[in-house]
């Protein structure tokens, strides 16, 4: 198999929550919606965040009920703190739920923030020198000092 993801599908338990909080709160636009169905979003090339109806999703995969997201986060690395502040405050004036104010880390460098999407998907939007992406999409990551 090779290394690479196309698709993240995540279990939805309100699809026009999710929508607010993406296209409100984030401004990302669609890539495709099919209402009370699913909700697809372009987030890097040959990548795609999607959310899909916890019930549906559930059916789809042969289970009685839809899992629950747990123990992952999803980042998001923004060019200065100010943006954190600023992404933090859209993310939670659209649904989001800030688990952790803009702050400094613990580790190494960073300045960051925890926002709860509505299905409970937790992001990370920070500022942190020491990680960016080349224009052919490779991240680089370099160790402070």
């Amino acid at each position: 198999m090779e290394q690479n993801v196309h698709f993240i599908t995540i279990a939805s338990r309100d699809l026009d929550a999710t929508r607010r909080f993406y296209e409100a709160g984030a401004t990302w636009a669609s890539l495709l919606d099919v209402p009370g169905e699913i909700i697809f979003y372009q987030v890097a090339a040959g990548t795609v965040l999607s959310f899909f109806d916890a019930a549906k999703f559930a059916e789809d995969a042969g289970l009685p009920a839809a899992p629950v997201v747990a123990g992952v986060t999803l980042a998001h690395n923004t060019a200065s703190r100010g943006d954190v502040e600023s992404t933090v405050a859209h993310l939670a004036a659209a649904g989001g739920t800030v688990s952790k104010p803009p702050q400094d880390g613990a580790f190494g460098g960073v300045f960051h923030a925890h926002v709860i999407d509505p299905n409970g998907l937790m992001w990370e939007i920070a500022h942190n020198p020491f990680w960016s992406v080349a224009d052919d999409g490779t991240v680089l990551l370099t160790e402070p000092g």
